[in-house]
């Protein structure tokens, strides 16, 4: 009892302390009552304290001299056991900075670590403390939540990264005001915080940088370049590759996936492709089968905006890697979606430096320069590369009969089908089998026009759609080079029928099944943005 009546005269006292202010015309004078608030912090009950966390920001700005006492006073409230005091005392952190703007950075540096509490009532008084103080000083609050990204502890560091995700960009249009300026300060926050970072924190931070108006459409050449210029860094394109550093591999991959679309608005490829032709292609048999495919379309989606140069430099690994690909007799292996990839690499790289093809592939084209090389006999090197252009035709042509050949048995599978588990499943499969289509014909468009003495090559992206890109509704997979059958020419897909196709030998039969597997096997579907599982260089870059 006597402790109740304690507590209740604590109460009255801190409100008599608070009523006396007030009322009074020169608060500064008083200055007793505004020490007698801060001494319920250390002393106080319970409801005392809870008083004192919406008394001291009422009245902090009359007593300058006090207000480390006062914020560090606020602080100890923050940190109390009792949940009514701590969601008080944080309610309270931004009218502290109300008068005070060059508190901004120390109260926001603590609301950043607040946002690791586990009660739903403290988070949220959390999240609207910073939203008001990002409203009143969006630099300082920016620099200090980032502060907390760059160097901050891991549980803390995420959290931030989630609160910055989810609550502060989907307000840019209101918080980042002078627009130009404030976007130059997150940029350079940003690119601070990016020496250790998860994959899926890089695309987000980068996703992020491209809805800036100083990185939009009109944004100038210097701008976009960097763009490419913060990816390159985290590509790590300075360091030396190693094969059996996985974690550089996925950077690389998912950073190169991330550039495709700056490269298209002008931005140099240059670093990537010369990177890839010097440590990547000389070992390129060595890398882990899984990321083999996923290099391949990194480097064929990059190839369009080659520069002539790079496209001289790098073409002959690409024609040496295409032939090790392009079996020489039908009896050899083939891998259907390598192929793919360096026949459409080889296209664009070629149609920048025709020439160049010549020496490589026995070519005679004529464009007056010396490189053309017309006197000089390439035609052993003519015979090889048609004789690999025929025998992988023959190969892609024999797999497109067993692809279409299983129609109608996908067909009678899906209306014999009992469940919704066995639909699904033929259908995943159907599914599989549309895309080793595409990758079949889209081989045969390739190769079709390489026969001649002096090919076109195809550099308009239009011409053709690469399988790992998402196909254009009403596109249709009409077969190139083989006949039309009874079926319907908008080929859907199909599953690959373990009977020998007609017209297959059996050696070839299986050597198709090996190469249709690697459609589905070769590599992921799709590398870009993946996320890199840890934070830092080589604690791993790939989510699990």
């Amino acid at each position: 009892m006597g402790a109740a009546i304690g507590d209740a005269e604590e109460v009255e006292k801190l409100y008599e302390y608070g009523e006396r202010l007030n009322e009074a015309k020169d608060k500064a004078q008083h200055v007793s009552d505004y020490e007698g608030i801060l001494n319920a912090v250390k002393s106080g009950s319970t409801k005392a304290k809870q008083l004192a966390a919406q008394l001291i920001p009422r009245f902090f700005k009359f007593f300058p001299e006090l207000d480390k006492q006062a914020i560090s006073a606020q602080f100890d409230l923050v940190e109390e056991e009792e949940l009514a005091v701590r969601v008080q005392a944080i309610r309270g952190l931004p009218l502290l900075c109300k008068d005070n703007p060059d508190h901004v950075s120390k109260i926001v540096d603590v609301l950043g670590q607040l946002l690791a509490c586990e009660e739903n009532v403290e988070r949220d008084a959390v999240h609207k403390a910073v939203l008001s103080l990002l409203r009143q000083d969006v630099n300082a609050s920016l620099t200090a939540l980032f502060k907390h990204v760059e160097i901050g502890m891991e549980n803390i560091r995420e959290k931030v990264i989630a609160f910055l995700k989810d609550k502060v960009f989907p307000l840019k249009a209101e918080l980042l005001k002078p627009q130009v300026e404030m976007e130059r300060l997150v940029t350079d926050l940003v690119k601070r915080s990016l020496q250790d970072v998860t994959g899926a924190e890089f695309k987000m931070f980068v996703d992020f940088l491209k809805s800036f108006s100083i990185f939009g459409e009109k944004a100038p050449p210097e701008r976009v370049q960097e763009l490419i210029e913060i990816i390159e860094g985290q590509a790590d394109l300075d360091a030396q590759f190693n094969v059996s550093d996985v974690d550089h591999m996925d950077r690389m991959i998912s950073c190169m996936f991330m550039a495709l679309p700056i490269f298209v608005r002008g931005a140099s490829s240059s670093r990537f492709l010369n990177y890839f032709n010097k440590h990547i292609i000389p070992v390129f048999d060595k890398l882990p089968e899984e990321r083999k495919h996923d290099f391949l379309k990194s480097l064929a989606g990059s190839s369009p905006y080659a520069t002539a140069q790079d496209s001289r430099q790098l073409l002959p690994a690409i024609v040496q890697l295409l032939k090790s690909y392009m079996p020489r007799r039908k009896t050899e292996e083939a891998n259907f979606s390598y192929v793919e990839c360096l026949l459409y690499t080889f296209h664009h790289l070629a149609y920048k430096t025709p020439n160049s093809t010549n020496s490589l592939c026995g070519y005679k084209i004529v464009t007056g320069q010396p490189s053309d090389r017309l006197g000089e006999d390439f035609s052993d090197i003519y015979k090889d590369f048609t004789e690999r252009l025929n025998s992988i035709e023959e190969i892609v042509r024999v797999a497109i009969k067993k692809l279409t050949q299983g129609m109608a048995d996908h067909n009678k599978a899906i209306s014999a089908a009992k469940t919704e588990d066995e639909k699904a499943n033929i259908k995943a499969e159907q599914q599989k089998a549309t895309i080793a289509l595409r990758v079949c014909n889209n081989i045969l468009i390739m190769t079709q026009p390489l026969h001649a003495k002096s090919p076109s090559f195809i550099g308009d992206n239009n011409k053709i759609s690469p399988s790992w890109k998402e196909q254009k509704k009403g596109t249709p997979a009409a077969i190139a080079g083989a006949k039309r059958t009874g079926g319907p020419s908008n080929v859907t897909g199909l599953n690959t029928p373990s009977k020998m196709a007609r017209g297959g030998g059996g050696m070839q039969n299986q050597l198709v099944n090996r190469a249709l597997e690697g459609l589905s096997h070769g590599g992921r579907s799709s590398g870009r943005g993946r996320g890199f599982g840890g934070r830092g260089r080589g604690r791993g870059y790939r989510q699990s």
